[in-house]
């Protein structure tokens, strides 16, 4: 699998200086490369009865509903705030660069359901802390964190309250 990492470039200074941007749009635009992803993430998870899987706006959409169709799960979105019309949870939190609040619709998840996080990459662990305090808030338990890339150095692991973190590119 490490052949595929050269499908993932660094942006230096994007979005702003010092910041080294992953950009995964190569390894999107490669068919062939874009399915080896999600069949890892399946093959990984097949035996851990996931009811749901849910992704983080933006990137995190596009991993957690391709793989919840593999797997044959449902998929929430987990939207930035003011994007979702209904009754809603909301959390803020810091980004390595930044603030944002994500939000979910208050019924999104049946209380017990098992629900698998997937996103494309921990940072700071902002984002995806934000999204497991959301899921359980609204009756969800988070069975596990699926990642693409993982930032070792960024320690976004430790907010991650001891979940099974599976990452398959570690830079």
């Amino acid at each position: 699998m490490n052949d595929l990492s050269k499908f993932i470039r660094t942006i230096p200074d994007y979005p702003k200086p010092g910041i080294m941007f992953k950009d995964i749009t190569p390894l999107l635009a490669n068919a062939p490369v874009f399915n080896a992803v999600i069949e890892v993430y399946a093959n990984h998870y097949k035996n851990e009865g996931v009811d749901i899987i849910a992704g983080p706006e933006a990137r995190g959409f596009i991993f957690a509903s391709a793989l919840a169709y593999r797997m044959g799960a449902g998929f929430i979105p987990v939207r930035k705030k003011g994007k979702l019309p209904h009754d809603t949870y909301e959390v803020s939190y810091d980004l390595e660069y930044g603030e944002d609040t994500l939000t979910i619709h208050q019924d999104d998840f049946p209380k017990g359901s098992r629900v698998l996080l997937c996103d494309d990459l921990l940072a700071t662990g902002g984002t995806l802390a934000a999204t497991i305090e959301l899921v359980e808030k609204a009756g969800g338990d988070v069975v596990g964190i699926a990642l693409l890339i993982e930032l070792t150095e960024l320690n976004g692991r430790e907010k991650m309250r001891n979940l099974p973190i599976f990452s398959i590119f570690e830079f």
